[in-house]
């Protein structure tokens, strides 16, 4: 009996720690793969998370370099130095000759014949006796068709300085303020010029044919030079500033990019 009963506890005792080692077995397994599992995915997230940032680093990076291509491609180069001076001395130009028609039609007194000297806005007579008389009735000098003709002169002459004026602004600025437009305005200011010439012209043509009989060619005075000249350089300005805004680069647009 004693042996029968230590082997009935013997065989209990095997039941008992049995399913108690390999439940203890199951669970270093199962924490064993949970814990690989959770590494793996630990890995992948700092995996996915590292492209992430290596996409977003990279996208950041072209788009930088995108946005300075365009800086680069809209940079206005450098002007040549000779094209420069070009211009600037083609506004000089045109601003001298302004002020000699301004001058010169202020004044008016451009033919002197014996003596009498004929003008835009005066008639004058001179003697060694009394010296010289000037009159605003141009009436006067009996001179047919001189009163509306000295008239029209002196429109002319005054409407080209006009024109020469904003001519010139539009010269400056276009060289001042450079932008898009800055070769559209320097045309503008160019062809104005053109105008100013026409018109200038216009008026030393219609003040030497109204009084053809009395032309000589020392009796033109200095004030008529002044504005001959002057309708010269606004020729030879507006033909300038058309010539070189046609053969230069449009320095103003930005490259393509």
């Amino acid at each position: 009996m004693k042996n029968g009963e230590k082997e009935v506890a013997w065989r209990r005792s095997f039941q008992v720690e049995e399913p108690v080692g390999l439940r203890k077995k199951v669970l270093g397994l199962s924490l064993g793969l949970e814990r690989g599992l959770l590494c793996q995915s630990m890995g992948a997230r700092k995996s996915v998370l590292g492209v992430k940032l290596e996409s977003e680093a990279g996208q950041k990076v072209q788009g930088l370099w995108v946005v300075a291509q365009r800086l680069l491609a809209q940079r206005r180069p450098q002007r040549p130095f000779l094209e420069s001076f070009i211009r600037a001395l083609i506004i000089v130009c045109a601003a001298l000759a302004l002020v000699l028609s301004s001058v010169s039609i202020c004044d008016g007194h451009w033919l002197l014949a014996e003596d009498r000297l004929f003008g835009l806005w005066h008639f004058c007579t001179s003697s060694n006796q009394t010296g010289p008389h000037c009159f605003r009735d141009l009436s006067q000098a009996r001179v047919p068709g001189l009163v509306v003709g000295m008239v029209l002169a002196r429109s002319v002459g005054a409407l080209a300085v006009v024109v020469a004026i904003l001519g010139l602004e539009l010269l400056m600025v276009s060289q001042v303020c450079e932008d898009l437009h800055s070769r559209r305005k320097w045309a503008m200011g160019s062809v104005l010029l053109l105008v100013s010439f026409v018109l200038s012209s216009g008026g030393l043509l219609g003040f030497v044919i109204l009084l053809w009989n009395h032309v000589t060619l020392i009796g033109f005075t200095l004030m008529f030079w002044c504005e001959f000249t002057a309708s010269f350089l606004f020729f030879l300005n507006a033909i300038s500033g058309l010539h070189i805004n046609s053969i230069t680069h449009p320095w103003g647009q930005p490259r393509k990019f």
